[in-house]
């Protein structure tokens, strides 16, 4: 059983990576890293919506968000204002956490969160500063750029293999045949 748990783990930490939008290519170049774990100061105060942005009007300033699964989803409109932090998030087909307040009986958006993924059982964050500490004593893993290749033809940490999430399912036999190797992935987004 442990033997078959372990055989799903790069399957698990690819689909993590599908559900996050690590596969958009983006023109800029990221150049800091950003915490990939959400300390409790950063975890959104009061009440929230969590779900999928189904549209956003600046006119209208409003976004649009479907909340809940299955017969229990709905659309919830929340309005936003010039002092809503995070509209960067609120993009059309993304998830995001929006954490609002009533005014009038309206929800306005105070503050929006990108939505990530929840890595799968087995899965754990590395930091930047453990990642360079293995490719410098030169330890035994496979370092997984999981970018978009245009962005990996531009720049990426030595040593590193690109497999883009848009074509995981082509290049998987990339992936090492022992399954008690650790593979490293990263990608331009936040997790």
């Amino acid at each position: 059983m442990k033997k078959n748990i372990s055989r799903l783990v790069p399957f698990l930490i690819m689909a993590s990576f599908l559900v996050s939008g690590c596969n958009q290519d983006t023109s800029s170049t990221v150049t800091t890293v950003k915490p990939a774990i959400t300390t409790q100061a950063e975890k959104p105060q009061g009440p929230v919506y969590k779900g999928k942005v189904v549209g956003r009007s600046n006119k209208a300033k409003q976004i649009s968000i479907a909340v809940g699964k299955g017969k229990d989803a709905k659309t919830i409109m929340v309005s936003f204002d010039e002092n809503t932090t995070g509209l960067e998030h609120a993009k059309k087909g993304h998830g995001a956490i929006i954490a609002y307040e009533m005014r009038d009986g309206v929800p306005f958006a105070t503050t929006i969160k990108q939505k990530l993924a929840k890595l799968p059982q087995g899965v754990t964050v590395i930091s930047p500063q453990d990642v360079k500490a293995l490719i410098d004593a030169d330890k035994d893993f496979l370092l997984v750029d999981s970018r978009p290749g245009k962005r990996y033809s531009a720049s990426h940490l030595p040593g590193a293999v690109s497999i883009p999430v848009c074509e995981m399912q082509e290049l998987l036999q990339n992936l090492p045949k022992h399954k008690d190797k650790l593979l490293i992935f990263y990608c331009g987004g936040p997790t």
